[in-house]
C-alpha cells in the first residue's frame, strides 16, 4: 500500500506514515485471508491497540512539525486528525460491546484504508508542498 508518493519530505513524518501503512496493510491481509477467524482476531486486538497508541505520537510529530513551519492549515488538519481518534475510539468502543464479528472489523479495516490513503495521499501532500514554497522563498 505504501508508494514513494506518499512522503511529504518530512523524514520522521515519512517514516511513521510508511510504518502506518505496513500495520494497516497487515492488518488487512490477515483480515482477508482465508481462514477459521478466532485465528486472526489477536491480530486483530494488537491492531486496535497499534492504532490507539501509535496515531497519537504521530498526529502530535505531525502537529509540532506543522508548528515550527507555520503550516497555514493546521488547525484544519488538527482537527482531522481529532475526529480520526475519536472514529478509532468508537470502534474500540463497538468492538467491546458488540464483540470483534468479522463483519465489524471488516468495516474497521475499510474505513481505516480510506482515511490512511486520503489524509496521507491528499492532506499531508499539502504540507510538503507548502515547505517547498517556503524553501523556494514563494511564500
Amino acid at each position: 500500500m505504501w508508494k514513494e508518493k506518499y512522503k511529504i519530505g518530512v523524514p520522521l513524518v515519512d517514516q511513521q506514515h510508511e510504518e502506518l501503512f505496513k500495520r494497516v496493510s497487515e492488518f488487512i491481509q490477515t483480515v482477508q485471508k482465508k481462514g477459521i477467524w478466532t485465528e486472526k482476531l489477536d491480530k486483530v486486538k494488537e491492531t486496535m491497540a497499534f492504532m490507539q497508541e501509535y496515531v497519537v505520537v504521530h498526529f502530535h510529530d505531525e502537529e509540532v512539525y506543522q508548528e515550527e513551519v507555520e503550516y497555514p492549515e493546521r488547525e484544519s488538519h488538527k482537527q482531522d486528525h481529532t475526529q480520526f481518534k475519536e472514529a478509532v475510539g468508537n470502534y474500540v468502543n463497538r468492538f467491546k460491546e458488540e464483540g470483534y464479528s468479522e463483519e465489524l472489523v471488516q468495516e474497521f479495516s475499510g474505513k481505516l484504508v480510506a482515511w490512511l490513503i486520503m489524509h496521507v495521499a491528499a492532506k499531508d501532500q499539502k504540507i510538503g508542498e507548502y515547505v517547498d514554497a517556503q524553501e523556494r522563498g514563494e511564500l
